[in-house]
């Protein structure tokens, strides 16, 4: 039986997707619920998704500038960029509910997320700093927040963080 702390708790998306689709414990449904552990592990993830993140921008940003005649491969990235890689951690459940369809629909659903994840960022970012650290100007540009120019790497990068999180699972010790 679950508790209930507040009556609308009983009526919640959470509590009805757990009473319906879900056969775990409530602290999947409510992770601030179980303690200390799962928010440590929360943060761990967090911290890890935001590193590799900014590594990969930086290893992408790298190649490209190879591509374009640079020799020096000089990559960059933002250091704000490394809480919205961070933001992968959120993703997991999407991952696990996603594990039955065929690779391209997942692939699909994780390029539609980072879009939107991708978007949204650029307009907080946009109304708090005054500017979005990245702008595209590219003819398949959305606001210069997003491009449809990048949805291969999109969607190849969630199904890379999908790898990242079955890694970051099977590991010997918690992360």
């Amino acid at each position: 039986m679950v508790a209930f702390n507040y009556p609308y708790e009983r009526l919640s998306l959470f509590y009805i997707l757990y009473k319906n689709h879900f056969n775990r414990s409530i602290a999947t449904i409510y992770p601030w619920k179980s303690g200390h552990a799962k928010s440590m592990k929360i943060l761990k993830r967090f911290l890890i998704y935001g590193i590799i993140g900014l590594v990969l921008e930086v290893v992408y940003t790298g190649l490209a500038s190879l591509l374009k005649g640079d020799f020096r491969m000089q990559g960059f990235t933002f250091l704000v960029m490394m809480p919205i890689y961070g933001l992968s951690v959120f993703i997991e459940p999407l991952h696990n509910r996603l594990r039955p369809f065929p690779w391209w629909i997942r692939g699909l659903m994780y390029l539609a997320t980072i879009w939107m994840i991708e978007y949204f960022s650029g307009v907080i970012l946009a109304g708090v700093l005054g500017d979005c650290p990245w702008h595209y100007s590219d003819k398949l540009n959305v606001n210069g927040y997003i491009t449809l120019r990048m949805a291969p790497e999109w969607f190849l990068a969630g199904l890379g963080f999908e790898v990242l999180h079955d890694l970051l699972d099977k590991l010997p010790f918690e992360i």
